[in-house]
């Protein structure tokens, strides 16, 4: 993508701007650690061609509460955010926005596939 760049002169610079897959992969697994609770390091990015945008493809676990902690007070599920389904789709829309606001790419679809759950001790789960 390339567009001109404004000088404190008020004159556009003409050039190209480009972010790299390296970048960009290390920006969607920060975006989706936050969202599903987990550290970026456990999480797998792969992007592919969509018709000219690009489709994100992520690969984490889950953080989740301990369950004797979910079995003395289930409402600790909806107080962690809900299901892990739930918690799943919120969490391919912040990243799509996340990925897509800081990056400027267009982003056609952010498809997430759990591998796992990493049992948060402390705190919430977010």
């Amino acid at each position: 993508m390339s567009s001109p760049a404004p000088v404190a002169s008020g004159q556009a610079l003409s050039g190209h701007n480009r972010i790299s897959t390296q970048a960009l992969t290390s920006l969607a697994k920060a975006a989706a650690a936050q969202a599903l609770g987990v550290e970026a390091q456990d999480v797998r990015a792969d992007w592919t061609d969509d018709d000219g945008l690009l489709a994100l493809s992520l690969v984490a676990p889950i953080s989740i509460p301990p369950l004797e902690s979910v079995v003395l007070d289930p409402a600790r599920v909806q107080g962690s955010g809900g299901s892990i389904w739930d918690r799943t789709v919120k969490a391919k829309a912040a990243i799509l926005q996340t990925v897509s606001e800081l990056s400027g790419s267009r982003l056609s679809r952010v498809d997430i596939r759990i591998s796992g759950a990493k049992i948060s001790t402390g705190g919430r789960v977010q």
